[in-house]
């Protein structure tokens, strides 16, 4: 059986720490792939924020997602502590792939619970088409939230 392989980018500018609530677990006792790709939504939702965005105002356009790629390590539970980083790259003329690295962390390890990516398309959410992605989102999402 071929597997999902995401490969990261080095360097992440932004990241998160999120607790896992009750809500998040599936009948099986753990987060459940529904409640995954809706961490990664926060995450995207804090890193926008960071540098000044939000997903329906990102420098004169939306964003969509195109597709998404989730690869789990490991299970989280009720009350863990995550650090998810995000960071921006495969920038052209209608979007960019966001990249997520989901992590454990607690006093004494950190240890990979999971890795997604996920395309995202500038869009315009009232003639419903896609956008050129701005220049400027361009600069400031390839660097720190102060960039």
């Amino acid at each position: 059986m071929n597997r999902i392989k995401i490969e990261l980018p080095g360097i992440f500018h932004f990241s998160t720490l999120i607790t896992i609530r009750i809500t998040d677990l599936n009948y099986g006792g753990h987060v459940g792939n529904d409640s995954f790709l809706s961490l990664i939504h926060e995450a995207r939702q804090q890193f926008l924020r960071a540098h000044g965005y939000e997903e329906l105002s990102l420098g004169g356009v939306g964003l969509i997602m195109a597709d998404v790629a989730i690869e789990f390590k490991r299970e989280l539970n009720y009350a863990d502590t995550i650090r998810i980083s995000v960071a921006a790259d495969g920038f052209d003329k209608l979007g960019f792939d966001l990249y997520y690295l989901l992590e454990y962390v607690n006093e004494t390890e950190t240890v990979i619970a999971g890795k997604a990516k996920t395309g995202m398309l500038c869009f315009d959410y009232t003639t419903g088409k896609k956008m050129v992605t701005p220049e400027a989102v361009i600069r400031k999402l390839g660097g720190p939230p102060d960039a």
